[in-house]
């Protein structure tokens, strides 16, 4: 089931007719093959996604805060469905995000234990950090199509999407952009193969080429969760004096704090906390901007990454492609015109 075969097989078994009426209807539409995956994403259910097995960890939010990230860490889990005993329903998500926002609300020196994370239950970070800015949670069917959850998404500008069972209330599955390229790539080979994949990203002007945020290697980790918050960024290229990428520091790396108790000092500097990572770390996956789509997809998904950097010939930062800015070029682009206006305006 691990493997990228073993997955294709259970998708196929499951999705097999699906799969041959949406075929059957492109051999219909094969002059607008420019919005295939578009069609394709509006033919498929998000229960389609939901494997037969998974592991989901819940959170009630009387629960203490630190004790919910230490969770987070030893389940291997990056975000977790809050659930409300005295409403009785599902009512947000705790992620990585929150952890680094109460890090940097609270944190004053190494000196300094940050009482807000030992000692406050979930419930009352809420109420302090939405404060008049509540926001319901963003959850969808797993009877819509993986096109509104797409939408969804890019809409609402957030990574993680709980299927919510209407009928019993149940949180079944927490969709990705990531979960959901993989998906459409199991499938990709069967459709017909639209001119603009083998366009490039500067040709397509998909990805960020102006204001990149990053750090430096001496940037300190509290100046560096500053930004994450203030640019609502998930990943940050760290730079040499030159500008040429050495290394990233993402929003995951900031767990590590909780898993190795460290947090109590953000005087460090990034090269320090990334010494500290819990997994292997190959390098930083980068590309060029002359780089084909087809071809960044096929990195995207093999390397189970989130983002690409974009860099030049002499490794110096360029941009950045992240999964978001793929699935809209090839789910939206040629979609729901208001919605994309939605996404730019």
């Amino acid at each position: 089931m691990d493997s990228y075969f073993g997955q294709k097989r259970w998708f196929e078994g499951k999705n097999i007719l699906m799969m041959d009426l949406f075929l059957t209807n492109m051999q219909i539409f094969t002059s607008q093959d420019y919005n295939v995956y578009t069609r394709f994403m509006k033919s498929h259910r998000c229960y389609d996604l939901v494997p037969t097995s998974s592991k989901l960890v819940v959170f009630d939010t009387s629960l203490q805060v630190k004790k919910a990230f230490f969770a987070l860490v030893s389940n291997g889990v990056r975000a977790a469905p809050l659930w409300d005993s005295k409403k009785q329903c599902f009512v947000g998500m705790l992620t990585i995000t929150d952890f680094i926002n109460i890090l940097h609300r609270y944190y004053k020196s190494p000196l300094v234990q940050i009482y807000e994370l030992e000692e406050h239950k979930i419930e009352t970070w809420r109420e302090v950090y939405l404060q008049d800015s509540f926001k319901p949670l963003v959850s969808i069917s797993p009877n819509a199509s993986l096109y509104d959850a797409v939408s969804s998404l890019l809409k609402h500008k957030i990574h993680r999407l709980p299927v919510i069972d209407p009928l019993t209330g149940n949180t079944l599955y927490i969709l990705t952009h990531k979960r959901i390229l993989k998906f459409l790539k199991l499938f990709i080979s069967e459709m017909p193969k639209p001119g603009f994949l083998s366009q490039t990203l500067e040709e397509l002007n998909i990805g960020t080429f102006h204001s990149i945020a990053v750090v430096h290697s001496d940037t300190p980790l509290y100046a560096t969760l500053g930004i994450f918050v203030d640019q609502r960024v998930s990943a940050l290229p760290v730079v040499d004096e030159n500008g040429h990428v050495v290394d990233i520091y993402s929003k995951f790396d900031v767990i590590n704090l909780a898993a190795e108790k460290t947090y109590n000092n953000l005087d460090i500097t990034v090269t320090k906390a990334l010494q500290h990572r819990s997994q292997y770390f190959e390098g930083v996956l980068t590309c060029r901007a002359s780089e084909t789509l087809e071809a960044i997809i096929s990195r995207l998904v093999e390397a189970e990454v989130h983002r690409l950097v974009i860099v030049d010939e002499q490794e110096v930062v360029k941009g950045i492609v992240s999964l978001s800015d793929i699935l809209q070029a090839l789910v939206l682009t040629n979609g729901d015109d208001e919605l994309l206006k939605s996404l730019i305006f």
